[in-house]
């Protein structure tokens, strides 16, 4: 494939020194992994909260499934054209300008990964001292734990923490498949699924709207795979078919879920509490519920820990290795292939955050930054396939269309996400432009 002009070079997968261990399997389950996460535990009362019909809240999250799979199959075709570690990194490099790419990996390291990192941590510590009955321990202690083993397994090999997210993502979905399944096996609410919120007006086209939000970011993470490209065994194969099955995943389960907490809870009841795996798990097992509850987001926490260690770090090993960042996260460890600096600076950062206390205020500022690289990325789509050559092995299907479609949903993302909070978007845009000079500066280095 031809570069663009001004592209960097990006390191060939034989010259990497990584070391392809990953099948399809693997790669799948890295984005289950990469979605699920503890949010649809608890986030879907905001969604039953905005709308007035059970029909129209399944209808948000089968709309969501169809954007994360929209996205899913733009990602699909880019990593098959360009399957380099850094993923988006490199496509945005690619497509727009280096500088671009260099952006959202900047913004990954300085708020978004690590603040996502550090806000999971402090929950899931907090849930699992829940689960063993301690009153007294320390959230930010067992938090802080909890990153240095997961960045010590990861250190020590992509294989090792592939097996252990293996593992966590299988949890997390069979617990998932638990309370469908309950849900099912116990008496439902009287006409769940028909009956509306009395004493509003009927949801409209703004309300729908509003609803997207929580749910899109519940969906957000199936591109985590395209970032291990250089680790799979085949990823020009193996990559398009474990994003698309990954997501496939995820979309039944959220919708099924959402089915089995209006089916316990009737819409008012899902949106009148803030708990609703826990109400609903409360109604079906009694005083273990909770427990059931409180391990289960312990799970879904932890795993997604060492996603956000075994993923994003590969973006700024890219940005490393291609001198548009200190040379150093450029390098992998000479006997376990992996890339143990940004694995450590990545950790380290997010324990600071984590410490601190301000994640919170940080990743709410730039948390739209996601869907505003999510558009760029695959408006970029349209600029390498006019640039070529085409790879028939695999097409983005509904092309331009569908393309155009995910775009457009990413832009109206970003606009309602600066209109309900402005401030904090514009604070946001300001520190990932602080990246500007900053990646001048290393260019000039």
């Amino acid at each position: 494939m031809t570069a663009a002009p001004g592209s960097v070079s990006h390191t060939s997968a034989a010259a990497s020194g990584f070391r392809r261990a990953l099948g399809p399997f693997d790669a799948a389950m890295v984005v289950i992994g990469g979605i699920i996460g503890a949010g649809i535990f608890i986030n879907p009362y905001l969604v039953a909260r905005t709308l007035d019909a059970p029909w129209l809240v399944l209808a948000a999250w089968a709309a969501g499934g169809a954007v994360a799979l929209a996205g899913a199959f733009a990602y699909a075709e880019l990593g098959r054209r360009l399957p380099r570690a850094g993923g988006q990194y490199v496509y945005l490099g690619e497509a727009w300008h280096p500088l671009v790419g260099f952006l959202y990996g900047w913004a990954l390291l300085l708020l978004i990964e690590t603040g996502a990192m550090a806000a999971v941590a402090i929950t899931f510590a907090e849930y699992a001292l829940r689960l063993v009955g301690s009153t007294g321990g320390s959230p930010r202690l067992v938090a802080v734990s909890a990153i240095v083993l997961l960045t010590v397994v990861n250190y020590l090999g992509v294989k090792p923490g592939s097996r252990l997210l293996n593992v966590f993502v299988v949890l997390k979905v069979a617990a998932l498949a638990a309370l469908i399944v309950l849900a099912w096996a116990t008496p439902a609410s009287p006409d769940w699924l028909s009956r509306d919120r009395v004493d509003e007006s009927p949801s409209g086209l703004v309300a729908f709207g509003a609803a997207m939000i929580p749910v899109l970011f519940a969906y957000g993470g199936w591109q985590t795979a395209n970032y291990l490209a250089e680790e799979m065994r085949d990823p020009r194969r193996h990559l398009p078919v474990s994003l698309i099955a990954g997501t496939v995943v995820v979309v039944i389960v959220y919708v099924l879920i959402n089915v089995a907490y209006l089916r316990s809870l009737g819409l008012d009841g899902l949106a009148a509490t803030t708990t609703p795996a826990a109400d609903a798990a409360g109604l079906w097992l009694g005083a273990s519920g909770e427990r059931f509850i409180a391990a289960a987001i312990a799970i879904s926490t932890f795993g997604f820990l060492n996603h956000a260690i075994l993923s994003a770090t590969r973006v700024y090993y890219a940005m490393g290795a291609d001198r548009a960042f200190f040379p150093v996260f450029g390098h992998l460890h000479p006997r376990f292939g992996t890339p143990s600096v940004a694995i450590v600076a990545q950790s380290g950062w997010a324990i600071a955050l984590a410490m601190t206390g301000t994640y919170g205020e940080l990743l709410e500022t730039v948390v739209f930054a996601d869907w505003i690289f999510f558009g760029l990325t695959v408006a970029g789509l349209f600029v390498l396939r006019r640039r070529g050559p085409d790879d028939p092995g695999y097409r983005m299907p509904g092309f331009p269309w569908l393309a155009g479609a995910f775009v457009l949903v990413a832009l109206a993302v970003v606009v309602s996400s600066i209109y309900a909070a402005p401030l904090r978007s514009g604070i946001g845009a300001g520190l990932i432009l602080v990246g500007v000079p900053v990646f001048f500066w290393c260019r000039r280095r």
